[in-house]
């Protein structure tokens, strides 16, 4: 029924909104700069909730072989950069710089489809004109944001390689007989074992250890609150799409990316400008026509 399909949207608007909230306290609020241990965290959650609920029958995730597995583990490496460089962006870039720098990864996706995946598909001009959209916003918003930080958009650019590598692999491999639940249950597995072999070498694990804020509530309140929301985030988006269509998927994507950006200058503080203000728009108004440019035929 139609109203179940908004309520299911509304669900995930909700959790998308809160888990980048609740990831942005943690990391920029609190100053928790420590990826390998904050994602492990969230994976080692993610990973454990997900195997319980179906152990449970609460979740449908079959048994999963070796055989199945081993071809999806580069997508896992991929998962394991977005994250980890994703958390270091997020944690210096504003949510709304950080969603106009990650819309670029459409770009990423295209290319690596076209130039190593062989698609023969025509581009259409609506679509050339949206990824220029969103590659020109992202190209020039680096000179205009008032408090720059060159780490912070060097990780971005890491963060939106993976995220458009990873969609692309995603579409070469969909006769995988993998479900979405069980292609993430590898990704949280595999994640917590790269991260936790590299939270030492990287020196976060020593830098946790003298972190001010390690006995502090709000801190472990804010740790758990956001392994539990990324979980709930990936229920609602299997949810979403499991009813709706990838571009009517798409589209409650771009309106949680929407109600996160607007919403984030009053929890946030911001310095932003005209022109910086400008890639924003550019960028998002890009991406709502690459949804368009992507809708079905009989729309």
């Amino acid at each position: 029924m139609q109203w179940r399909r908004h309520v299911a949207g509304f669900a995930f608007s909700s959790v998308f909104v809160l888990s980048y909230f609740t990831n942005k306290f943690v990391l920029s609020v609190l100053k928790f700069t420590y990826p390998t241990l904050f994602q492990g965290w969230q994976t080692l959650i993610g990973a454990f909730l997900l195997l319980l609920s179906a152990k449970l029958g609460w979740v449908d995730m079959s048994r999963i072989t070796r055989a199945a597995a081993l071809p999806w583990l580069p997508a896992s490496l991929l998962f394991v950069g977005n994250i980890y460089a994703g958390s270091r962006a997020l944690s210096r870039i504003h949510i709304p710089f950080f969603f106009t720098l990650q819309n670029s990864s459409h770009v990423v996706s295209h290319l690596i489809l076209r130039v190593f995946c062989r698609e023969q598909q025509k581009m259409q001009w609506l679509k050339f004109i949206s990824l220029c959209l969103v590659l020109f916003a992202a190209i020039n918003l680096p000179m205009y944001d008032p408090q720059f930080d060159y780490s912070g958009y060097l990780w971005a650019v890491g963060h939106l390689l993976c995220v458009g590598a990873y969609r692309a692999f995603q579409v070469h491999h969909r006769s995988s007989n993998l479900s979405d639940l069980e292609q993430h249950c590898i990704n949280c597995l595999f994640s917590v074992l790269l991260l936790a072999a590299a939270a030492h070498p990287t020196g976060d694990l020593m830098g946790a250890l003298e972190f001010p804020s390690l006995q502090s509530h709000t801190f472990h309140c804010g740790c758990c609150a956001s392994a539990l929301l990324g979980f709930l985030l990936l229920l609602a988006t299997v949810r979403l799409k499991s009813g709706l269509s990838l571009e009517h998927f798409g589209i409650w994507n771009f309106v949680s990316k929407l109600t996160a950006m607007s919403l984030s200058p009053f929890l946030f503080s911001m310095d932003v400008n005209a022109a910086s203000l400008l890639c924003v728009v550019v960028s998002h108004a890009g991406e709502a026509l690459l949804l368009y440019s992507d809708r079905e035929p009989q729309l």
